[in-house]
């Protein structure tokens, strides 16, 4: 299936979970609790005291080398949501990719994801666990803080 499939599909749409497509595109569905929308949204908000020029959302659509997959939360520079604005799945990483830790995930997992990320030109990679500590990443690896957002919280409260 392919991701503008997806969007038309009136029988998916108003569902309750996260939808990704696997590298064989098949739907992918994540139901989300509430812990999880209640990071989700605060390191939004977050994001958005902090970073005056972009914006944030929750649940952008990426396309990727192993199909569409939807970061939990996103910030992205005005000048390239300009460039993807019109299109059914960015086909360029935003610049932050945010994934929220749900009780399914492993660590692997979602380090896949930011590999995938990377690859599709994301510049940061954070990962929020079950309990609100939050890990930052890069190409080179794991790193102490955000570089684009340095004063960005070690913990998220719930």
């Amino acid at each position: 299936m392919e991701w503008e499939q997806v969007c038309a599909e009136p029988n998916l749409r108003g569902l309750p979970y996260k939808i990704e497509l696997n590298e064989r595109g098949q739907i992918v569905m994540s139901p989300a609790s509430i812990r999880h929308v209640i990071f989700q949204k605060r390191i939004t908000v977050l994001i958005e005291t902090m970073l005056k020029h972009g914006e944030t959302f929750q649940e952008f659509p990426v396309k990727t080398s192993e199909n569409v997959k939807v970061p939990d939360a996103v910030w992205i520079s005005e000048s390239l949501l300009e460039q993807v604005r019109e299109k059914a799945a960015s086909p360029v990483a935003p610049e932050i990719c945010v994934e929220i830790m749900s009780p399914g995930n492993s660590e692997a997992q979602m380090l896949r994801k930011a590999r995938l990320y990377f690859e599709a030109g994301a510049k940061e990679f954070w990962l929020c666990d079950g309990n609100g500590n939050m890990t930052f990443h890069t190409q080179e690896g794991k790193t102490e803080r955000s570089a684009l957002v340095p004063g960005f919280p070690e913990k998220i409260e719930n």
